[in-house]
C-alpha cells in the first residue's frame, strides 16, 4: 500500500521560450521533494531560469532507468515523498524516457498525475495551412539512409500526413530523402526552433524548403502532408 502523499507528477516544460512554463507547474516543481530530469545540465539550467530552488535532483534516462526506478519507487513508497518528471524541453516520455517509471509506479498504486504544457508536436500541428483530420505520428527514423526511405516509402502509401523528428544534424538528409520518396514537388512543413529567437515555419514542395533550409541545423518537427 502507498501513503496518500505519494504522487508522480509528469511535468511539461518549456521548449524553448521560458516563458511559457504554465502556472500549475511551478507550483508542482516549486513544492514537489525530488525532481527527476533526463539530463543533470539540462535539468538544473531549466530550474534556475525558472528560479525553483535547488533541491534533490535526479537523472533518469534510457542509461540508469533500469536501476533507478525500483530504488524511488520503493522510497516514495516508504516516505511518501512526491515525485516530478521532467525532460529537456517538453512533454515527457513522449519520445523521451519515463516510460519504465510510470509502469512501476502505476503497478505499486502510486498516483500518476499529468501536468500538461508545452508540446512541439501540438506547437506544429496548430500552425499547418490544412486541417489534418487525421496523421501518422512516426516519430524518429532510422539513423541508416537506406533504412530511412523504406520506412517512408511504407508511410508514402498510407496517404496521410506523416510527422517526423530527429536530431538537429539530420535535418537536411531527411529533406533529401523525402524528396527522393515522396517527390520534389511533395509539400511539406518545417517547424524549426519553436518559440526561440530562430524560430522558423518553412512551408513548400520539399525542393523548395530544401533550399531554404540548406545545411542550417535546427530542433525541428516535420511534417509531409
Amino acid at each position: 500500500m502507498t501513503t496518500t502523499t505519494a504522487r508522480l507528477y509528469i511535468v511539461a516544460t518549456p521548449i524553448g521560450n521560458p516563458g511559457d512554463i504554465t502556472l500549475r507547474a511551478l507550483e508542482v516543481l516549486q513544492q514537489v521533494n525530488i525532481i527527476l530530469c533526463e539530463e543533470m545540465r539540462e535539468g538544473t539550467s531549466l530550474l534556475k531560469k525558472l528560479g525553483i530552488p535547488v533541491k534533490e535532483i535526479i537523472a533518469l534516462n534510457e542509461h540508469n532507468e533500469t536501476e533507478k526506478v525500483p530504488e524511488l519507487v520503493q522510497r516514495v513508497l516508504v516516505s511518501g515523498e512526491t515525485l516530478a518528471l521532467i525532460s529537456d524541453c517538453g512533454t515527457p516520455v513522449f519520445s523521451d524516457p519515463g516510460s519504465f517509471l510510470i509502469q512501476q509506479a502505476s503497478d505499486m498504486g502510486i498516483p500518476v498525475v499529468p501536468v500538461p504544457g508545452p508540446s512541439s508536436l501540438m506547437a506544429a500541428l496548430s500552425v499547418l495551412d490544412f486541417k489534418p483530420e487525421k496523421f501518422i505520428f512516426a516519430g524518429f527514423l532510422s539513423r541508416i539512409p537506406e533504412e530511412r526511405k523504406r520506412e517512408l516509402m511504407r508511410y508514402r502509401s498510407l496517404r496521410m500526413p506523416v510527422v517526423l523528428m530527429d536530431t538537429p544534424y539530420r535535418l537536411f538528409a531527411l529533406l533529401q530523402d523525402v524528396a527522393s520518396t515522396f517527390g520534389k514537388g511533395h509539400q511539406v512543413t518545417v517547424a524549426a526552433d519553436l518559440t526561440q529567437p530562430r524560430e522558423k515555419i518553412y512551408r513548400g514542395p520539399v525542393s523548395e524548403v530544401i533550399q531554404k533550409v540548406a545545411e542550417r541545423k535546427a530542433e525541428f518537427i516535420m511534417i509531409i502532408h
